[in-house]
């Protein structure tokens, strides 16, 4: 399974495609299971790119694990939790809240 993922250029930010727009967590972003999703995702990122929502536009490998969808790389996995020396700082603290 794939999932797309990018950086929002307003701030940053790590976002994934889901239901339409780009969240940002991966909690819930669209799941590519065959190649004409993943075209279809990669169409959708190109399309942002273009636009300037986003940049670094890349399908990842993901896997649902307890009902949600996570990430399968570390590199994304930290993409998506936020920075490893503190778990009170980014995504990781505002899912602990």
């Amino acid at each position: 399974m794939k999932i797309l993922t990018a950086n929002r250029l307003a701030d940053g930010i790590a976002v994934w495609y889901a239901d339409g727009g780009w969240a940002e967590t991966a909690d819930h972003a669209d799941l590519a299971h065959d190649k004409a999703a993943e075209d279809r995702l990669e169409a959708i990122g190109a399309k942002a790119h273009a636009d300037n929502e986003v940049v670094d536009v890349n399908l990842i490998d993901a896997e649902i694990v307890n009902g949600v969808v996570e990430p399968v790389r570390l590199r994304e996995k930290i993409r998506a939790a936020g920075p490893t020396i503190r778990g009170d700082l980014g995504k990781q603290a505002s899912r602990a809240a």
